[in-house]
């Protein structure tokens, strides 16, 4: 019991410190929120368009697909981000010198994206219903299975990208905004897995988030979640944080071995 009181003394601490990171800085506030709202923005008013001219149910299946995928977003950038920031101030000596361990470090951030995850979504849910009249709730208790899953599919890619962020330096950081954008076009996000070629079509279906979103529109069209596509989502989800949590402590111990983590404190 005293181990586990001193690992969440540990986790509480670092939560705290990211924490008050955002209570003072508007900056960091408004990159929760600022650039979700534009996709909702620029996203709403073109689907609205097309629900005008040709096609009614754009506005439901994009919007949806627009809130979703800032989830996952958000909890790969607050993994990557929290790190990185102590790499960009050079704490990040004095983050692996202190008694918290990896687990205890991954814990903390994983805590803080689920925070802006759920924070920016309910913010764009609001804005999706004041502006195009979309009712995300309309999926029901969907929402919460299919906001878990991508929030699982978060913290892997976040522990990947931080990963190789550690061991390459700031050469590998356009890699914490590169790397979802070169998972979205797989992930059936605006579109069905159909429409991808039929050579990339089982790469997309090894991706948790694909199953995500086919698996939110079919609730959207039908009011009904497919179980079996929920629970392949799940499974690879498991799967992906096991290996992303397998590759940031190996790439951890390299770096350490090697001593790159000095370098990374004085660049």
């Amino acid at each position: 019991m005293t181990g586990m009181t001193g690992s969440w003394l540990r986790i509480s601490g670092l939560l705290l410190r990211y924490l008050y990171l955002y209570r003072r800085s508007a900056a960091r506030i408004m990159g929760i929120l600022f650039w979700p709202v534009m996709d909702l923005l620029v996203w709403g008013f073109l689907t609205t368009y097309l629900g005008r001219m040709v096609l009614p149910s754009a506005v439901v299946f994009l919007l949806g697909a627009v809130i979703f995928w800032d989830i996952f977003y958000s909890a790969q950038q607050a993994i990557t981000l929290s790190i990185t920031e102590e790499i960009w101030v050079r704490n990040i000596l004095n983050i692996f010198v202190a008694p918290v361990s990896v687990p205890e470090l991954l814990i903390a951030t994983s805590i803080v994206g689920a925070a802006r995850a759920g924070t920016s979504a309910a913010f764009l849910a609001l804005l999706a219903w004041a502006f195009y009249s979309f009712n995300l709730a309309a999926i029901g208790l969907a929402l919460v299975p299919f906001f878990f899953a991508l929030i699982l599919f978060g913290w892997a890619m976040g522990m990947f990208t931080m990963a190789l962020v550690l061991r390459f330096g700031q050469a590998a950081e356009a890699l914490i905004w590169g790397i979802p954008f070169l998972i979205q076009p797989i992930s059936a996000v605006f579109y069905p897995v159909k429409v991808l070629p039929g050579w990339l079509q089982p790469v997309a279906k090894a991706l948790p988030s694909t199953h995500v979103f086919e698996g939110l529109r079919e609730a959207l069209k039908t009011g009904r979640v497919d179980v079996r596509r929920l629970a392949t989502a799940l499974a690879l989800d498991l799967v992906a944080l096991l290996l992303g949590a397998l590759f940031f402590a190996w790439m951890l111990s390299r770096v350490r071995e090697k001593g790159y983590l000095s370098r990374l404190g004085m660049e």
